[in-house]
């Protein structure tokens, strides 16, 4: 089963869709498999991490700013080079194990769609498989 969800990213932020991905399980009635979550994105991703601590996400933000820094010798037209490679660096998708109907996550562990050139309405997909 894939589930589609939509979400309005106002600024450049790790967006918490640890909930939609769980209501994704949930809704398919598997309890034992894998759940695939994609962003068909090409200037964001999506990431597991922590979700205690919201300094984790700022100081992940300010990392990969500092790492992918927009350079004037970067010659995209669209003028978002850097929230392309913060995409390649994080990647598209992620996997989670699914037991007892439920994401087998750490305790400190969330999954993140991650947003680098804001604003925008984005999608990403959940796919269950038992």
């Amino acid at each position: 089963m894939v589930f589609e969800y939509l979400l309005s990213a106002s600024r450049e932020d790790f967006y918490n869709i640890t909930p939609q991905v769980r209501e994704a399980i949930a809704k398919s009635g598997i309890t034992d498999g894998i759940a695939v979550i994609y962003c068909p994105h090409t200037t964001a991703g999506i990431t597991i991490n922590e979700n205690a601590d919201p300094d984790v996400v700022r100081d992940l933000i300010f990392a990969l700013d500092k790492t992918f820094p927009d350079r004037p010798e970067f010659r995209h037209a669209e003028g978002n080079s850097a929230a392309h490679l913060k995409a390649l660096a994080i990647g598209s998708s992620e996997t989670v194990i699914i037991k007892d109907g439920k994401p087998l996550l750490g305790t400190w562990q969330g999954i993140y769609f991650c947003e680098f050139d804001p604003p925008r309405n984005r999608k990403f997909y959940v796919r269950v498989i038992g």
